[in-house]
């Protein structure tokens, strides 16, 4: 009532017009100020909901983000974030009471020291830590590659107050993602890709040893061929199992397996001295698929091609891959199951038949040829009783020529009847020296071939050799292989009972791997049977060939015959082995094959 006492004098004065003014000022005033207030909660309505769209298209996201304050609290983290770190809704506004540990070159460091010491938070910089690795409390999850992205921003106009805000990529997918790109779907062994890249860097080692390396390409023979025969299911099946037994073989004596392309395999065996030790694993490999696989009552005797190139015999390492298949398709040319060692262009035309059957004769005359011997032990003590004589090629240009390059030609030429003859006399030499020298009197081994038998003569040849020398014929033993042996039965039964007649022991070599039958074995004029390293490469894990093995002794032993076990690479084998009763063994154990003047330091 004052008020409008006071303001009454005042209207009074007023015309109508100015009244009517002054309301609409009013008015207007009341009507802008209403419009602002609304304007500012649609724009505060709007920016909550841009950052409601932000939130939830960061928590879509695969990376992980987190923002802290100055005092380490928790202002966002995104699900991926909430996930890694285990947090809960109820930790966002707190500290966070989680360690992140980020492996930074060789060094573990906190996430807050990180930022302490890379950061200056005037500046508005990110850093990045690229193939880093990430710690955390969380015991569900591992150590794990990382890409770390590091910023800060201010949280006020007055740059007083700022936050971290931290982006974690997890790599482990991708690493995932590349792996499988570097493994073979069916089998999950390393594939051609990672065969490549891992051979660069043997590559770039092997230079630093004076030893070779080895890459050996195995192909199953015919396999399409078998496929349309038991199925596509059982054929992935045999691959497989293939590729789990190179596995377990290449843990063993160290080298690498590869599945490169269909049913192809490839073995990387690095620090080997000679092709001897490549060949005699393709050889167990081989012995092994022959009896690989059985599907119900019957078994499939697989067959592999070979392809070997051998660094640096086969040239140099740019082109080793590639003379592997070029090694592989030579060897499936000759036929299945056949051993191609790649010898470069340059070298090849050397190592033609003609040639080489010519170079056969000349290096008779020349003393190319070299006799080596492997001991062979008495089972109980170790003593040196026996050797197995072994031939060598020394070529005066190419160095010591692998017995699997000329062996095959000599025998398709006949020349193995020669070379036979060649063996037979420099063995008995030998024997006639240790006997003037007075080194003990040993029994040695020389292979027998079935082209031997066969020939004309053989057996009187023997027979005036051993008068000749004047050697005691118990101090020969001929050996022949089982699968040889039971080619021509009633032949090689008339041999060697002629051989018998002179004196000279018989062995029936490879013993275990062929077909023989337990009444041929009976009639066979054996004096030992010699059980293949084959059966012998898994005897301390493996239950079944330990019983085999275990079974051909008693077996020969009530056939009267002495047994020698082959292969023996180790003291538990020897150990083992021994247990049963074996009377003979052989094998690197011992000794590898020795030039004549090393073996003889054995006999000493």
């Amino acid at each position: 009532m004052e008020i409008l006492s006071v303001l009454q004098p005042l209207f009074s004065q007023w015309t109508a017009g100015n009244i009517f003014l002054f309301v609409l000022i009013i008015l207007s005033l009341l009507i802008y100020i209403y419009t602002l207030k609304r304007s500012k909660e649609k724009i505060k309505q709007s920016t909550e909901k841009k950052i409601e769209a932000f939130q939830k298209a960061f928590d879509i996201s695969e990376d992980a983000i987190l923002m802290l304050s100055d005092r380490n609290e928790v202002v966002y983290a995104n699900r991926s974030m909430m996930r890694l770190l285990d947090l809960k809704e109820n930790d966002i506004a707190k500290p966070l009471n989680v360690i992140l540990k980020i492996k930074v070159k060789r060094e573990w460091i906190t996430l807050d020291q990180l930022v302490k010491d890379n950061y200056k938070k005037t500046e508005e910089k990110m850093q990045s830590f690229l193939q880093s690795k990430l710690l955390t409390e969380n015991k569900n999850i591992d150590e794990i590659p990382i890409n770390l992205y590091i910023d800060t921003f201010p949280m006020d106009d007055t740059h007083r107050q700022w936050c971290t805000i931290v982006s974690i990529h997890d790599l482990s997918k991708e690493e995932e993602k590349t792996a499988l790109g570097y493994r073979h779907k069916l089998t999950k062994l390393p594939n051609q890709a990672q065969a490549l890249h891992d051979l660069n860097a043997l590559y770039s080692k092997i230079h630093l040893k004076d030893q070779k390396l080895a890459l050996v390409l195995l192909d199953i023979d015919n396999f399409s061929k078998l496929r349309s025969i038991i199925g596509h299911e059982q054929a992935n099946i045999i691959l497989i199992k293939v590729a789990d037994y190179l596995d377990a073989l290449a843990k063993e004596h160290a080298f690498s397996v590869y599945h490169t392309y269909h049913n192809n395999f490839l073995l990387t065996i690095p620090d080997i001295n000679s092709s001897d030790e490549v060949l005699s694993i393709v050889k167990i490999i081989q012995k092994r698929l022959a009896s690989f696989y059985k599907m119900e009552d019957a078994k499939l005797h697989l067959t592999a091609s070979v392809g070997i190139s051998i660094y640096p015999d086969s040239g140099a390492t740019l082109n080793l891959f590639d003379n592997a298949y070029k090694a592989l398709a030579q060897a499936e040319k000759n036929g299945y199951g056949r051993i191609h060692i790649y010898i470069p262009s340059d070298i090849q035309h050397d190592y033609n038949e003609l040639t080489l059957h010519n170079e056969m004769h000349e290096a008779l005359k020349k003393d190319e040829f070299e006799v080596y011997y492997q001991p062979i032990v008495d089972a109980k003590n170790k003593e040196v009783v026996a050797a197995e004589a072994l031939i060598r090629w020394n070529h005066p240009k190419y160095g010591l020529i692998p017995p699997i390059v000329f062996i095959p030609l000599m025998e398709k030429t006949g020349f193995v009847i020669e070379l036979g003859k060649y063996i037979l006399e420099e063995v008995l030499k030998q024997q006639k020296r240790w006997e003037l020298f007075k080194f003990k009197q040993i029994e040695v081994s020389i292979n027998l071939t079935l082209l031997e038998i066969e020939s004309e003569g053989f057996v009187e040849n023997v027979a005036k050799q051993l008068q000749f020398h004047q050697i005691n014929p118990e101090n020969i033993k001929y050996e022949i292989t089982e699968g040889s042996a039971m080619i021509s039965e009633e032949l090689t039964h008339k041999q060697f009972t002629a051989l018998k007649k002179l004196g000279i022991p018989i062995a029936l070599d490879d013993f275990g791997t062929g077909y023989t039958s337990f009444s041929y074995l009976k009639k066979f004029p054996a004096d030992v049977l010699k059980i293949d390293k084959t059966l012998v490469d898994y005897i301390l894990t493996n239950k079944e060939d330990q019983r085999i093995v275990k079974a051909m002794i008693e077996l020969g032993h009530n056939l009267g015959v002495k047994i020698v076990v082959e292969g023996i690479e180790n003291k538990r084998m020897y150990e083992l082995i021994a247990s049963y009763g074996c009377d003979f063994m052989q094998g690197y154990y011992f000794s590898k094959p020795l030039p004549v003047f090393e073996f003889q330091k054995l006999l000493r």
